[in-house]
């Protein structure tokens, strides 16, 4: 049982080490300008996390399940730093952009006034995903734009903390879920012309 536990812990140290690798090759080619991040999307991207992690924690989730979320709010503040070093790296925010984060924010409301730790989780998840639309369309439609190697890391890091969940209920997994989600619909955008999509 020590060994599983170890393996465990050591497949969420990899899966932040992978992420980390990923973000580093996002902030490098946004100081170049090559890359330029949504500011709504990731904005709120840290925030999300930051607090759906705090929400897993309040419910009781596994410490090592949550530590994942935590870095998932992390990497992306970094992200949404930088975006402001290089004016190259400025992408023209749209009134959708704002709409989504408008959502977002309602979403990000009710976590406050949710009395469950349990709904507050899904609407933080919730939240996310209004947040990852303007990057998903960004994405789709200017994959340029974009780093493909981040969102790539980033499933191959959700792909290793799956396991270490210890039960699979709302508290320990809803974000993983949905962050195993975003990243394979981001790598589907980035790589459509690749794989044979218009």
């Amino acid at each position: 049982m020590v060994l599983d536990i170890a393996l465990v812990h050591w497949l969420v140290i990899l899966s932040a080490f992978i992420s980390i690798a990923g973000v580093t090759a996002y902030v490098r080619d946004t100081l170049r300008g090559t890359t330029k991040p949504n500011r709504v999307s990731y904005a709120l991207w840290a925030f999300a996390p930051l607090l759906g992690g705090a929400a897993a924690i309040s419910a009781g989730a596994d410490f090592w399940a949550t530590v994942r979320v935590f870095i998932s709010g992390l990497i992306p503040l970094v992200v949404f730093l930088v975006s402001f070093v290089n004016p190259q790296s400025y992408w023209k925010l749209t009134l959708f952009d704002y709409f989504c984060g408008a959502f977002a924010i309602v979403a990000l409301g009710f976590w406050g006034f949710a009395n469950s730790p349990v709904i507050a989780i899904l609407f933080l998840a919730v939240a996310d995903g209004f947040a990852a639309l303007p990057t998903i369309i960004k994405a789709w439609k200017f994959p340029e734009t974009e780093t493909k190697i981040t969102y790539v890391a980033g499933l191959v890091a959700v792909l290793l903390v799956l396991p270490s969940i210890p039960v699979w209920n709302i508290e320990n997994s809803a974000f993983q879920i949905y962050l195993l989600l975003a990243n394979v619909t981001l790598i589907i955008a980035v790589y459509r012309k690749q794989i044979g999509f218009k």
